[in-house]
């Protein structure tokens, strides 16, 4: 995956920037680090600049979030009910109150976590997905995303360009952030779910 993905920037420069971190948001399991950190690495041996790797990235990092959040906007708030009307619901105990609930949180708090999610790996795409569902408006969606996407592009690419040819140092440190962040999120989701299970089982 890795040798694919510098072949493609060696070759085609902003252009392969660009599409290589639009795919990396709708398929998170891509590596954006490595992607960002040999592009600020390629600074150092080609005519490409650090302002011309942040501009290609953070637009294919726009237009990414742009399919989740579409993606979000057709399976939207009343999609999700049919599906717990069914056999969805019974397996899952979720009821319509617990989607409209969850939207009602989004809209009054969750609309800032569209900017803070894209330093975290894989939740970074994936919030775009409940923006697109709660029908977030389309332009504070693109200027929260477009915030944060130029930070984190900013911080790796520039990263890159300091350490040069040893960016792959750099990019074991982005790794080790990348697990522990992971761990986190799976430790914070397992107990939301077991505190929203034992709330319905006390409700019962």
């Amino acid at each position: 995956m890795q040798d694919l993905i510098l072949s493609i920037m060696n070759q085609f420069g902003y252009l392969g920037v660009f599409l290589l971190i639009l795919i990396e948001n709708v398929f998170p399991p891509i590596p954006s680090e490595v992607i960002l950190l040999f592009g600020g690495f390629m600074t150092t041996y080609t005519q490409l600049n650090v302002f011309g790797m942040v501009i290609a990235s953070t637009l294919g990092s726009i237009f990414g979030a742009i399919v989740l959040y579409l993606i979000g906007k057709i399976f939207n708030r009343e999609r999700l009910k049919k599906m717990i009307s069914g056999k969805f619901g019974k397996i899952t105990h979720l009821k319509n109150e617990d989607i409209d609930k969850a939207e009602d949180w989004f809209i009054a708090k969750g609309h800032k976590s569209v900017f803070f999610c894209r330093f975290v790996p894989i939740v970074r795409s994936l919030i775009s997905i409940p923006a697109g569902m709660s029908e977030m408006p389309m332009g504070k969606f693109l200027i929260y995303t477009a915030s944060g996407s130029v930070i984190w592009n900013l911080v790796l690419i520039v990263a890159g360009s300091i350490v040069g040819e040893n960016w792959t140092d750099i990019l074991a440190v982005f790794d080790t952030y990348s697990n522990v962040v992971l761990v986190l999120l799976v430790i914070v989701c397992v107990a939301a779910l077991y505190m929203f299970y034992k709330k319905r089982v006390k409700k019962q």
